[in-house]
């Protein structure tokens, strides 16, 4: 009887030993398969989540809750009621945000009337990004000016179906939405928006 089961055992490892090429060309394909399966769940996933909203729900503010370089929280019942609010939703590491907060410097005395709302998606342990963007705009002269991280939570960035930044949106006095920009506008145009507000 022992001598069948070592007979049997020989056979399998000599199919095994003839073929090996066969066995692992099969277990690629097979891994590459699942591979693909999970791909194409994951991808699904993402562009069909219920969280997502389009932009045509956008007239009026989101809630929102924000992380202050200064490790403080701020949501809506931070923002002054009866003002009009310019949120801005950037990356301290973009080009062109950064660009947007360069021509605004000149013309900060024509947005002292209006909220302006910085929102980003930096990690809550790169706060330090969001210290030196703060610094090397000088934003403490200017106190209209709140800024923060959302976070892990990303709902301003969903709720706006934000792809690129800058994004700036714009709400008059009430909280109506004025205007919103997909991208950096030219000055006269963000100027404008906000003289409506």
């Amino acid at each position: 009887m022992a001598t069948g089961v070592a007979r049997k055992v020989k056979m399998s490892y000599l199919c095994f030993s003839k073929c090996p090429m066969d066995n692992i060309t099969t277990m690629r394909k097979i891994f590459f398969f699942l591979s693909l399966i999970i791909t194409a769940g994951c991808s699904q996933a993402q562009t069909t989540s219920p969280e997502k909203l389009p932009a045509a729900n956008i007239e009026k503010l989101p809630a929102f809750k924000i992380l202050t370089k200064d490790s403080a929280y701020l949501t809506n019942a931070n923002l002054k009621k009866d003002k009009p609010v310019m949120l801005i939703y950037f990356a301290p590491d973009c080009s062109h945000c950064q660009r947007l907060m360069y021509e605004m410097k000149p013309e900060m005395a024509k947005f002292k009337n209006i909220q302006i709302l910085m929102v980003t998606f930096t990690q809550t342990n790169m706060l330090k990004m969001l210290k030196e963007f703060y610094r090397d705009y000088n934003f403490a002269a200017y106190p209209n000016i709140m800024m923060g991280t959302e976070y892990p939570n990303y709902v301003v960035q969903r709720y706006y179906n934000i792809s690129t930044t800058p994004y700036i949106a714009i709400y008059d006095h009430k909280g109506k939405l004025v205007k919103a920009f997909e991208k950096a506008p030219k000055m006269a145009e963000l100027e404008a928006a906000v003289k409506k507000s």
